[in-house]
């Protein structure tokens, strides 16, 4: 029977509550890198928004101010959202469901357009959908599995 705990260990932490805590240390990271020059390239670029942004996390991933304090935001969530199953449960589905909006706003919005504020290029898009895909589906393969006997 999986613990519904929220104790201070990660041995009394649910495979969904583990799971919501890593990709909430991840996105923590990743907001921490984007504010790093040389692993962010072009960061004398780097914007508050908007396409104007020429920074890149990694080379690769347009980013801006606000871009990489939405990554925190979503980590801090993550953190704290994984004390309960409950909690982590809904950081892994809704967090998915809003990165599958991001990524559908990516399809739709000009990059050089004001409305891609974020901004988001290419490979933000392709990453967005694979972080909606990758949340979502933790999220229902890991569900049934912390609920306690009681819960069922």
């Amino acid at each position: 029977m999986a613990s519904t705990h929220s104790g201070s260990g990660v041995g009394t932490r649910t495979n969904i509550q583990k799971a919501a805590l890593a990709v909430g240390v991840v996105f923590l990271l990743v907001g921490v890198l984007g504010f790093i020059p040389g692993i962010t390239s072009n960061y004398d670029t780097l914007q508050f928004a908007g396409p104007e942004s020429e920074a890149q996390l990694l080379g690769l991933f347009q980013v801006s101010i606000l871009h990489n304090i939405v990554h925190l935001l979503f980590g801090v969530a993550g953190v704290a959202m994984a004390k309960t199953a409950t909690g982590a449960y809904n950081f892994l589905l809704w967090g998915g469901v809003i990165y599958a909006v991001l990524f559908i706003y990516g399809l739709i919005i000009p990059s050089d357009s004001a409305a891609n504020f974020v901004p988001l290029d290419a490979a933000d898009n392709i990453l967005h959908l694979g972080l909606a895909i990758g949340m979502i589906g933790l999220a229902l393969a890991l569900r049934d599995k912390h609920r306690t006997v009681r819960d069922r």
